[in-house]
C-alpha cells in the first residue's frame, strides 16, 4: 500500500512523539507499504514555525526534510494534476495544506494518513488515526 503522511502524522514519526498510534507505526514497519511526505507538509512545516514558531512547528522545514529522508520517505513533489484536483474536492476543509495533500493522495493514488477527522471525511480510502 502506498501511504502520503499528514505534516502532524510525519512529524510524530521522527520526532518519536507518543502520539503515533500503534496502528501508524505496523503500517509504517509493513515492508509491503512505502510510505512519502509531500512537499506540502515542508511548505507548511516552514509557514507554521516561521509565524509561530517552535509552538507550533517542532523542527525547522529544513531539518524536517533531512529527517524525513533519512528515514527512508520518498517526498512527492506538487504537480499540475494536483493542483487541479483541489479544484472538484468538496468544500469540507479550508486549510489549503490540508486540500492539496487530500488531492494528492487522490490523484496518485494514495493512502492519506491523519489525525484530523474533518480530512478523514474527504474520501473513505483515507486512514484516520
Amino acid at each position: 500500500m502506498n501511504l502520503l503522511l499528514d505534516t502532524n502524522v510525519a512529524l510524530w514519526t521522527i520526532t518519536d512523539d507518543p502520539r503515533l498510534p500503534a496502528r501508524v507505526r505496523a503500517l509504517l514497519l509493513d515492508p509491503e507499504n512505502l510510505a512519502a511526505v509531500s512537499v506540502v507538509s515542508i511548505w507548511e512545516i516552514a509557514i507554521k514555525r516561521g509565524r509561530r514558531g517552535l509552538r507550533a512547528m517542532p523542527v525547522t522545514a529544513l531539518e524536517a526534510q533531512a529527517m524525513f529522508e533519512g528515514s527512508g520517505y520518498s517526498l512527492l513533489s506538487i504537480d499540475a494534476r494536483h493542483a487541479a484536483a483541489c479544484e472538484t474536492l468538496p468544500h469540507i476543509h479550508a486549510d489549503p495544506f490540508d486540500r492539496m495533500l487530500v488531492a494528492q493522495a487522490l490523484t496518485e493514488p494514495m493512502r492519506l494518513v491523519t489525525s484530523d477527522k474533518i480530512v478523514a471525511s474527504y474520501e473513505a480510502s483515507i486512514i484516520f488515526v
